[in-house]
């Protein structure tokens, strides 16, 4: 572990003992407005009673550059800067609606959008089918980083968990701006335009057919308060979705099996979201990575022992109004869930699947838990701490890491200050020192080393002493260390815990025994740290081991 570059650690939450953080409840309520039928955002006071001079000049700035089309020079431009400043202030009513509704923090000075024009060069390199990409503004990330540094101290530790989670962060710009192309779209306010979200960017596309030779947009306004009008949506293939109808979210839990359309959601997914190469998403690949599966299936039983859906590999889809929009794969076992993937439908990554997804496996553990008993954790799979994408699964509180040396789980607030320091530490270690009021300040230096210096179970330093022809040595010379009378005066017969005179220790390429150490350390906190150290490494490999497997102190 301390050789690799990424060490892992497994991750897990005892369900019982979650409590969500205000971002993860925020998770809920967005995916519960989106159910009710998402909506318009209340339109804040004030711009109530410019509405009408708005669209008024709004329609004046699209006729004015439609009969442009065919006009150069200084005029030509700054129609096109009067409608760009038409745009800004139509996502500056947005961005105060969510202020109004509470997404939003209040009493903060949030930066005013600008919508700029895309160059005739840039435009064709961003042409999807008929569209042409006309105007775009990035105030997303101008956003995001307002609100960032905004946030109450109260929220500053969870927020430096999860800001770094860029497909699935609330406060990250392709999310930010997701909500805001969300709700122009909404707003209807344009016709002959559409607008979409695109890597943090809002962009304003037109039709090929309503572009003119000189890159000015010929659209007509479309009045806010003309109801009858169609509205898009989010997603093209949800546009037709009408105003204020509820949704129907379903989640179902099947057998892990091969599905054609999970496969082509998995492709959808790793193309756009993961930019895979597509001649690399195979249904072989995907079949070995997520269908494939060692474990044997468990049927339910009646006596508590095993859960109502069984025991083994299984997929879990969130299906919306009948259409597949996410998939976790998981494995149900005896004690927990283990959740070991998830793939889902980019349209809809406005509404967090992820986050939402955990959120309901953890609601899973916790509901069966009165058919199995033991059924009690919820595995978040491995944690890098490097891997900023991998932040958000301690997010979710109180979770506890595995220590791969002793297997003992560490709280995450406990082994996360070491973590910041250096990639792999002994999760073990800061457990007892922080478990017998030892501080890291009043460790020692040469104590310090030792903590991340402890028994290696592979390579050159793993010694099994029977055929050894240096041990050999070693050990007639302890023979007769032990025949002489000073020696064995300052030599502890027992200890607590067990004998650890004996204790095989590799030193500088040496090997000596712990007896022969003794005595360079005296009686100090130097020696104290270590044999609490050779007790915990003993009681984990046994005497016998301990004897003749070589403890590297560097």
């Amino acid at each position: 572990m301390e050789r690799t570059c990424c060490p892992s650690y497994t991750i897990r939450l005892k369900a019982s003992d979650f409590v969500p953080s205000k971002e993860q409840l925020r998770v809920y309520k967005r995916m519960q407005r989106f159910l009710d039928g998402m909506p318009e955002l209340r339109k804040p006071m004030g711009h109530k009673d410019n509405r009408k001079t708005s669209e008024h000049t709004g329609s004046s700035v699209h006729h004015a550059i439609s009969n442009s089309a065919g006009t150069h020079g200084k005029e030509g431009e700054n129609k096109a800067e009067e409608f760009m400043h038409h745009l800004s202030d139509k996502l500056d009513k947005v961005v105060h609606a969510y202020i109004e509704s509470g997404e939003f923090p209040s009493g903060i000075q949030l930066p005013k959008a600008a919508v700029k024009k895309v160059s005739h060069a840039k435009r064709k390199l961003s042409v999807e089918g008929s569209e042409d990409l006309l105007y775009s503004s990035s105030i997303a990330f101008q956003l995001a980083a307002t609100l960032r540094r905004t946030k109450s101290a109260e929220d500053i530790q969870q927020l430096q968990m999860i800001r770094q989670s860029a497909e699935e962060n609330d406060l990250s710009p392709p999310s930010i701006a997701e909500k805001l192309a969300c709700s122009l779209n909404q707003l209807g306010t344009i016709s002959g335009l559409s607008i979409r979200a695109c890597n943090g960017h809002i962009n304003f596309y037109s039709a090929a057919n309503f572009v003119s030779s000189d890159g000015y947009v010929q659209v007509v306004a479309q009045p806010e308060e003309s109801g009858s009008a169609s509205k898009s949506s989010c997603s093209k293939k949800s546009s037709q979705h009408p105003q204020g109808q509820k949704r129907k979210l379903e989640i179902r839990l099947n057998r892990s099996s091969f599905d054609p359309e999970e496969y082509e959601l998995y492709r959808r997914y790793q193309i756009k979201v993961h930019n895979d190469a597509p001649d690399h998403v195979t249904e072989s690949s995907y079949r070995r990575f997520l269908v494939e599966t060692p474990l044997l299936f468990v049927s339910p039983s009646a006596d508590g022992m095993v859960s109502p859906c069984g025991f083994g590999s299984f997929h879990q889809q969130y299906i919306i109004d009948g259409k597949l929009v996410a998939v976790g794969v998981i494995d149900i076992l005896p004690g927990c869930l283990s959740s070991k993937y998830l793939f889902w439908d980019p349209d809809y990554a406005f509404l967090s699947l992820g986050k939402y997804s955990a959120l309901q496996e953890i609601g899973w553990v916790k509901e069966n838990q009165a058919y199995s008993a033991s059924l009690q954790y919820y595995y978040l799979g491995y944690y890098i701490h490097s891997c900023s994408k991998m932040r958000y699964k301690a997010a979710y509180h109180p979770s506890e890491l595995l220590c791969p040396l002793r297997y003992q789980w560490v709280a995450f607030h406990t082994a996360r200050p070491m973590l910041d320091k250096k990639k792999y530490v002994i999760l073990s270690d800061i457990a007892s020192l922080q478990d017998t009021g030892t501080t890291q300040s009043c460790i020692p230096e040469s104590g310090m080393e030792l903590l991340h210096d402890d028994i290696e179970l592979v390579d050159s330093n793993d010694v099994l002493m029977d055929d050894d022809e240096e041990m050999i040595e070693i050990e007639s010379e302890s023979s007769d260390d032990e025949l002489n009378p000073e020696t064995s005066g300052l030599v502890t017969a027992a200890i607590d815990d067990g004998d650890l005179t004996n204790v095989l220790i590799g030193l500088k390429g040496s090997r000596l025994r712990y007896k022969d150490l003794q005595q360079a350390f005296g009686f100090s906190n130097e020696r104290n740290y270590l044999e609490k150290q050779l007790r915990s490494y003993q009681r984990v490999v046994g005497v016998e081991l301990s004897e003749r497997m070589v403890y590297s102190l560097g």
